[in-house]
């Protein structure tokens, strides 16, 4: 994961999985990468409400802790047979986009001093 430090200072601790980043001291907030990968951008922010707990958007937050940003999935073309061939007009082989697998290292992990 590229971790890009937007301010100077303390930052909110935080550790990666092939799949999940694990915030707070005592992983306070878990969030499933993979599953939230999705065909656009995707990013989630990570505050602290006035209790001082963890919570994944800003609409509770009060001050920002990090945002989360998992890039588009991304695809690939591969060659298969076509289940309708022999039928007339139908070619043998028929493209099709097959997901990449998921990668942590291609997201961005931006850090705001706590």
């Amino acid at each position: 994961m590229k971790v890009i430090n937007v301010t100077p200072g303390n930052y909110i601790e935080y550790e990666t999985t092939a799949k999940s980043i694990i915030f707070g001291e005592d992983e306070d907030l878990s969030i499933n990468l993979k599953n939230r990968e999705a065909d656009d951008k995707v990013v989630i922010d990570i505050c602290f409400d006035r209790d001082g707990n963890l919570t994944m958007g800003t609409a509770a937050g009060l001050r920002y802790a990090a945002q989360v940003e998992i890039p588009p999935r991304q695809y690939t073309e591969e060659e298969q047979e076509n289940p309708n061939k022999g039928q007339e007009g139908e070619p043998n082989t028929i493209t099709v986009f097959v997901p990449v697998p998921f990668n942590i290292d291609n997201c961005t992990l931006y850090l705001w001093s706590i």
